[in-house]
């Protein structure tokens, strides 16, 4: 029963144009900003006078750069993940899904896995934008790449599982919250105001950075482990920030939660 709704989930998703315009845009904002950060901090790496000390060290550049996927791409497979759910309310497609399948908590399965499926390809495409990008303008300005370096591409692969698990993170709200207007005002506010804002407040005091950390963002950066704008890990300078493995563990307990959520609180619900 699971394999032929798995399937079912993932020719939703591709008989839709959602899932590749979404990419497209992942792949225009993370050439823009990690190109774009890439020439800026190359400039003043490579500038004589005060400027070079606007710019990070050269060893943590090419890393911060290339997790721009996570830091700041991270939205739209949460998107991705929303819509695949609150589009079947907006259309009215869950009855004859559960007509079909009767077994509502093995449709939630199988849509988390066809997510997590999507979330890995986001994952792929958005890790090359931004090495592809920002590997670029390190190479036009003289700077080392990182990509010799084993590291840096272990760095790489957790990027995709970051993404990856964003997307059922997505599912997981759009059970929560099936209005779709409702969930994507949530999201979008939560991803590109409320922690960001969150994360910049917590760098002030180590209590609070000891609590920052557990963002959902800065567990993000912590499981790909490169350097962020918002600080290393989002952490104060007296806080260590979250191991990798720490941070995916709180990604992928944050994605069980809501889809348990979920699925209690509306999935389980008469649909009409």
């Amino acid at each position: 029963m699971f394999l032929p709704a798995l399937r079912a989930e993932v020719a939703k998703i591709l008989t839709t144009r959602i899932w590749w315009v979404l990419a497209i845009i992942l792949v225009v904002y993370i050439v823009f900003i990690s190109g774009g950060l890439g020439a800026l901090f190359g400039f003043f790496s490579t500038s004589e006078g005060q400027a070079t000390e606007q710019a990070p060290p050269t060893e943590f550049l090419a890393p911060m750069l290339y997790g721009s996927v996570s830091t700041f791409g991270y939205v739209f497979p949460v998107l991705l993940g929303a819509l695949a759910v609150t589009s079947e309310y907006r259309h009215q497609m869950l009855t004859p899904t559960f007509l079909a399948t009767p077994k509502r908590g093995l449709v939630l399965g199988a849509k988390s896995t066809a997510l997590l499926f999507f979330g890995a390809i986001y994952g792929v495409v958005g890790v090359i934008a931004s090495v592809g990008a920002g590997a670029g303008a390190l190479t036009l300005f003289g700077l080392d790449t990182q990509l010799d370096n084993s590291e840096t591409w272990a760095m790489i692969g957790r990027g995709v599982l970051a993404l990856a698990l964003w997307a059922v993170i997505g599912v997981g709200l759009g059970a929560l919250i099936p209005n779709q207007v409702a969930a994507i005002v949530v999201i979008l506010a939560f991803t590109q105001f409320v922690e960001p804002t969150l994360r910049a407040v917590t760098m002030f005091a180590d209590w609070a950075a000891s609590l920052g950390r557990f963002l959902p963002g800065a567990a993000s950066d912590a499981l790909v482990g490169a350097p962020s704008l918002f600080g290393v890990g989002a952490t104060g300078p007296g806080v260590d920030p979250l191991e990798w493995w720490q941070g995916g563990l709180l990604l992928a307990a944050l994605a069980l939660v809501l889809t348990v959520l979920g699925y209690f609180v509306s999935w389980k619900r008469d649909v009409t």
